[in-house]
């Protein structure tokens, strides 16, 4: 959490750190369960936590999100080479995962009276964090 901390406070984000990506409207929830593929179509199924967003945050809501990896990884790279991203997406795509994966971090470090993953996860993703940051 350390690490996460001094990272997020030299990183340089800010709620107009957006402005070089073209915003879009996004569910942000990136657990998995909230979308639905048919086999040629995606559908969205959860709106609750909706609105104006960019690709790149959306990406990293889905590719960090605990739902993503904790049982039945999500292979990242190959997911994230389906986007065509700019340069501003990737360098904020970088960013936006490491500030989710440190979301997830405290969340999960703080998850001691309704438990809902297995043994561990905290220190699993204390480790995703750490990679991400590397």
């Amino acid at each position: 959490m350390e690490d996460g901390l001094r990272w997020l406070a030299q990183s340089g984000l800010s709620s107009d750190d957006g402005s070089r990506v073209l915003p879009v409207f996004g569910p942000g929830d990136g657990n998995l369960a909230n979308y639905l593929w048919d086999g040629s179509r995606v559908r969205v199924v959860d709106f609750e936590d909706s609105g104006r967003s960019d690709r790149a945050f959306e990406l990293a809501e889905i590719t960090e999100h605990v739902g993503s990896w904790v049982e039945h990884p999500l292979d990242v790279p190959a997911f994230l080479a389906c986007f065509d991203l700019t340069a501003a997406e990737e360098a904020r795509l970088r960013e936006c995962r490491r500030l989710l994966a440190l979301v997830w971090l405290f969340l999960l470090a703080f998850d001691q009276e309704n438990v809902r993953n297995p043994p561990g996860t905290a220190e699993r993703q204390a480790d995703r964090l750490w990679q991400l940051l590397a």
